[in-house]
């Protein structure tokens, strides 16, 4: 039984957290209790408007919580750094997808870290459990960015 479990969370789902301000008003400040499932990771399954946790870039010891807002291929607008305005165009490299938060003017996510790579992505949130009056299913919200121009 020992074995089966591990071979789940391994490589089927695991119920995880998705903590701080970053994903407002998606998530709550203070967590919540999601399933997240690792076989669309595994079988390239990810779309941009997804919900994903991944390892962080700044620190493999922990994870973030973000919406997949572009694709290898994708050119994102980024705000420019500083008071000046304006925007640069990135394009999202091979293998690389571009992680944001749903509350922007309160997220550490690719605008600081830049392209995360795929390899660091660990699963998709399907389904909010806790608190139980907002559990439901994670919906894909592609709407909230549309890349500049699409890759693959």
């Amino acid at each position: 039984m020992g074995c089966l479990v591990n071979v789940i969370h391994s490589y089927g789902m695991e119920v995880t957290m998705c903590l701080g301000p970053s994903m407002l008003p998606t998530f709550n400040h203070r967590g919540d209790v999601v399933l997240m499932e690792r076989v669309s990771v595994f079988a390239n399954g990810v779309n941009r408007g997804d919900v994903v946790i991944s390892k962080s870039p700044n620190n493999p010891k922990h994870t973030v919580c973000k919406r997949v807002l572009g694709k290898e291929g994708d050119h994102i607008q980024v705000p420019k750094a500083g008071n000046f305005g304006g925007e640069l165009v990135v394009k999202v490299p091979k293998g690389h997808v571009w992680l944001q938060g749903d509350n922007a003017n309160n997220s550490t996510d690719s605008r600081d870290y830049g392209p995360v790579p795929y390899a660091l992505l660990k699963g998709k949130v399907f389904l909010k459990v806790w608190p139980p009056r907002e559990a439901g299913w994670v919906r894909n919200e592609s709407w909230r960015h549309v890349p500049v121009g699409e890759g693959n």
